[in-house]
């Protein structure tokens, strides 16, 4: 099962990815965690590895020479999401070059590919590596895939949701991320991929989760499970420490539903 998780910018994205990886590993699921957004370096630490491993942009020739290879394919009329970037048709996951990947106790990861500095260009490259990567992933049985995906939802445009099985969205307590919640489903849907619900994250108080349960109800959003603020999951952050283990029921619970859906 191939997983996106999507949100507002600092919802908590990433550190659901790590939380995730880990409740999926203890249901005894080989998780391999996908690193697509172009910015945010922090998640081989949230995993707890000492690096992340070399961009799969690298397979595919390098960012320039996907660029060339998509002004190719515009001159010829293709549009972005109906583009093949690899010449590869199928992976498992196993057959992903060792320097490509860094295992960890909980999880494999592999990543897109990120912007180091300015005048790079912009991110279509590697939403187009991202796509491409996830159409030909073969996953057994045992095997789930967690995409960390770019904050907002541009990366609908490129047609990376098509080719996954499930989007859930992360919204923290804020008016913004409930309604960029409700964009995610509609988008999900439209794209053909199944929309898993809405993962409620960084709640401060009652008051704070009825409100947003509230709000996330009148947008006709299904609310799957509810992360309390944590202290030190921000110290780890300010730290660049792993991610502590942090509402481990509630996340395995939410690990469970997600594999129930994925069945139904």
């Amino acid at each position: 099962m191939k997983i996106c998780i999507c949100g507002k910018g600092g919802s908590g994205k990433s550190t659901l990815v790590a939380l995730l990886a880990g409740a999926f590993a203890r249901s005894g699921k080989n998780v391999i965690v996908l690193d697509s957004d172009e910015s945010n370096t922090s998640l081989f630490w949230l995993l707890g590895l000492d690096e992340a491993p070399r961009p799969l942009m690298e397979i595919v020739g390098g960012k320039k020479a996907v660029q060339q290879k998509m002004l190719d394919r515009f001159a010829k009329g293709q549009e972005e999401p109906a583009m093949s970037i690899w010449t590869l048709t199928h992976m498992a996951s196993s057959e992903i070059p060792e320097a490509f990947f860094v295992a960890g106790e909980a999880c494999k990861l592999v990543v897109t590919g990120k912007i180091y500095q300015s005048m790079e260009g912009c991110a279509c490259p590697m939403g187009a590596v991202t796509r491409e990567f996830l159409k030909i992933l073969q996953l057994s049985p045992d095997e789930v895939a967690l995409i960390d995906m770019e904050a907002g939802i541009e990366h609908f445009g490129r047609g990376i949701e098509a080719n996954v099985d499930m989007v859930i969205a992360v919204a923290e307590p804020s008016l913004e991320s409930a309604e960029l919640a409700k964009k995610v489903m509609d988008l999900s849907v439209s794209s053909g991929a199944a929309f898993g619900g809405v993962v409620i994250n960084k709640i401060a108080d009652a008051e704070q989760r009825e409100h947003l349960r509230h709000r996330l109800s009148l947008l006709s959003l299904p609310v799957i499970g509810i992360i309390d603020h944590d202290a030190s999951i921000q110290t780890a952050a300010l730290e660049g420490k792993p991610c502590p283990e942090t509402a481990v029921d509630e996340l395995d619970r939410i690990a469970a539903t997600l594999m129930i859906d994925s069945r139904g």
